[in-house]
């Protein structure tokens, strides 16, 4: 039985997606939000396939994410053992989205940067910095901002750990681990705590 997904996702997203679903066997689960992944499909021990979703995505974040795994649950099926997400998963995923680039399921603030990324989507939404501002409406999680808005030199923690930021490179800050005093690039989406020393 597939988890009731339907007020996940956006109301003219539903008649695509039951589609999808009844195409395509596997069971969803809509679980806690995890903190190294949005989503993930796994072939089980007895045959069958699983989905899961994190339950903290907005709705066409929630949304984007099920396609991506019903996409490796394709791919899987049509190609077997492939890169994950290789060429083979990217047209997949690329044919299966194309009904929801409508402006009735995304508003056209996103609809840009989805598409844009779905010219040669990554492994993960977050790597694209645009879209995955445009998928958050530009807001961070609540007592949480984007690593962009911290001012230059300032600190701020981020997993426990505080870091200082410091300069931008092209796409990502240049942060010193106040621990152990080595640098790490973070992107400009990244959602950080303030810390007042």
């Amino acid at each position: 039985m597939t988890e009731d997904y339907q007020n996940y996702i956006p109301q003219k997203a539903i008649p695509f997606l039951e589609f999808l679903i009844n195409e395509h066997n596997f069971t969803l689960k809509i679980v806690e939000q995890r903190a190294t992944k949005h989503g993930d499909f796994r072939s089980l021990p007895n045959g069958k396939f699983q989905i899961t979703v994190n339950n903290n995505l907005n709705k066409h974040q929630f949304l984007l994410t099920l396609v991506h795994e019903i996409a490796h649950h394709v791919t899987h099926q049509k190609f077997g053992l492939v890169q994950p997400h290789g060429k083979e998963w990217k047209a997949v995923f690329q044919h299966l989205m194309l009904p929801f680039l409508n402006p009735n399921i995304y508003p056209k603030e996103i609809l840009p940067y989805l598409a844009h990324y779905l010219k040669n989507p990554k492994a993960s939404t977050d790597a694209d910095v645009n879209l995955s501002l445009a998928l958050k409406g530009n807001l961070a999680e609540t007592g949480k901002k984007f690593i962009f808005t911290i001012p230059f030199e300032s600190f701020f923690i981020f997993k426990d750990v505080i870091y200082k930021r410091g300069n931008k490179r092209r796409t990502r800050y240049e942060c010193t681990n106040m621990a152990n005093k080595k640098v790490y690039l973070f992107n400009q989406n990244v959602e950080v705590q303030s810390y007042d020393r």
